[in-house]
């Protein structure tokens, strides 16, 4: 669900699958899983745009082995020495895929870091463009991926007729670690250190912002369903 916070165990129980890197494009033939962050001396850098509706995730470095002691000094790959796709290729052939008319939207579900040990599960987007650009001395891959309400089935790209979806907006990560600071890494109502989700005091479909602390709470699985409740 949008919003929870979430152990790095649970989130490869989700997705049946230890998540070892940050770009699984099509886990068992499904969704795709991407892990970001914007915190600072990230590794990459994805950002967050258009009022928190867009995400521009950046593409992964070679692996360091043996003879590359700085992948940064390096064009990002799309193919393997054998010729097969890495995870950008792959990711890229499906954004540039949209973007031709040939399919719908791959379907994305994203994770981000906010701090060590605590992550947040951002919900599912769909991937609607890549492209390479110049970064310093090398290439480096970046995609566009637009976060959405829901989606239809997960286990395919979206329909091609369904380009006209809702989108739903991210809550900005330095608007979560000032809450998680704020109220102490525990539900506001009871105090629970479990089960936690960042909510918004004034829903966003009510015109609440997304991008002030103040509209936004820890609250625990129980007491967040109870107030959803009571919404009308």
């Amino acid at each position: 669900m949008r919003g929870n916070i979430i152990a790095y165990i649970e989130m490869c129980q989700n997705e049946g699958t230890s998540l070892q890197k940050g770009m699984n494009f099509r886990l068992k033939g499904k969704h795709s899983v991407i892990l970001m962050s914007v915190r600072e001396n990230s590794p990459y850098q994805d950002e967050i745009t258009e009022d928190g509706t867009v995400l521009i995730y950046e593409g992964h470095d070679v692996p360091k082995t043996k003879g590359i002691s700085d992948p940064k000094q390096l064009d990002q790959p799309e193919y393997r020495k054998p010729g097969s796709l890495t995870e950008n290729g792959k990711f890229h052939k499906a954004a540039q895929g949209f973007k031709s008319g040939i399919k719908g939207p791959d379907i994305v579900q994203v994770y981000e870091k906010i701090k060590p040990g605590i992550w947040s599960d951002n919900g599912y987007f769909h991937l609607v463009d890549s492209w390479v650009q110049p970064d310093r001395n090398r290439n480096v891959f970046k995609f566009k991926l637009v976060a959405v309400e829901g989606v239809a089935d997960k286990t395919q790209p979206e329909d091609l007729a369904d380009r006209k979806v809702k989108r739903s907006r991210i809550i900005p990560t330095s608007v979560k670690l000032e809450v998680w600071k704020r109220d102490g890494g525990k539900c506001v109502t009871c105090g629970a250190t479990d089960e936690l989700h960042f909510d918004h005091i004034l829903p966003y479909s009510k015109g609440g912002t997304s991008f002030k602390a103040e509209n936004i709470q820890l609250l625990c699985a129980r007491h967040n369903l109870e107030k959803s409740a009571k919404i009308q």
